[in-house]
């Protein structure tokens, strides 16, 4: 199975601006530093990297899990270095959906960002990682012309299950990994920010080298060609133009059911 997100990465038109940012104000950890690429590691299992390109952005949505009693405690830490969160119509700024709480802010490059959490997810499992107290990268969205097409396509090749499935939106769920399966018509929320597709390369981490052959059988049988790299064991491949890559991890495949996910 596919048990969470490993890598995030993205392009900016400014590596100084994410370093202020992603460290200076959110303060996670860099791991690794050029000219022009940035790496953070907000938790043990997870990297968030940055390469600079003389291009136009697509901003991408993502969202960070943590835990339920560190959820005001994080809130408040940001207000104080100076994020300003996004507000609702009605002019909140956290949203409390029953299960849950969020909050949503952008960094200079527009990504839209969400901090969440969930009073299901059980405490005690993952070690909460830096002053954001970050579990896990939760979500990534993806947005698409077709949703049906692109979710069907999750499930047939990486066994994925759904929820909240509607024609212009599902997620798609491995392990603690949430892909937000959005049509371009819907705009983002709480601030209607139209859904444009990111460049981006998503890396999954998968439990077995059982599943990365069975992954590879399912690309076969689509037509969807991969490379693969022995020496480091990944599948590197495209569905829908975006890149994803897929390999061996060292994240417990227990976690996720401990979790109560």
């Amino acid at each position: 199975m596919i048990t969470h997100f490993a890598q995030l990465q993205l392009n900016t038109v400014s590596i100084q601006g994410i370093k202020q940012f992603y460290h200076d104000q959110l303060r996670l950890p860099i791991v690794y530093e050029s000219d022009n690429e940035i790496c953070f590691k907000p938790t043990e299992y997870f990297t968030l990297s940055f390469k600079e390109a003389a291009e136009p952005l697509s901003p991408v949505h993502f969202a960070f899990e943590i835990p339920a009693s560190e959820f005001e405690n994080v809130v408040e830490g940001l207000r104080e270095t100076g994020i300003t969160f996004l507000k609702w119509p009605d002019g909140r700024d956290i949203d409390d959906f029953g299960t849950g709480k969020n909050v949503y802010f952008r960094d200079g490059d527009g990504n839209l960002l969400e901090i969440i959490t969930h009073t299901y997810v059980k405490e005690g499992i993952l070690s909460p990682g830096g002053e954001l107290k970050i579990l896990y990268l939760r979500e990534i969205g993806f947005p698409v012309d077709s949703v049906i097409d692109f979710r069907e396509l999750l499930v047939d090749i990486f066994n994925f299950k759904l929820d909240k499935v509607f024609d212009d939106f599902t997620f798609a769920i491995s392990g603690t990994a949430h892909a937000v399966i959005a049509s371009k018509k819907r705009k983002w929320i709480p601030i209607a920010m139209t859904a444009l597709p990111p460049k981006m390369n998503v890396s999954f981490g998968a439990s077995s080298s059982g599943f990365i052959e069975m992954v590879k059988t399912n690309l076969t049988a689509k037509g969807i060609h991969y490379d693969e790299n022995n020496e480091k064991g990944q599948l590197h491949f495209s569905i829908n133009d975006y890149s994803f890559r897929l390999g061996l991890t060292d994240f417990p495949e227990e976690v996720p059911a401990l979790l109560n996910l």
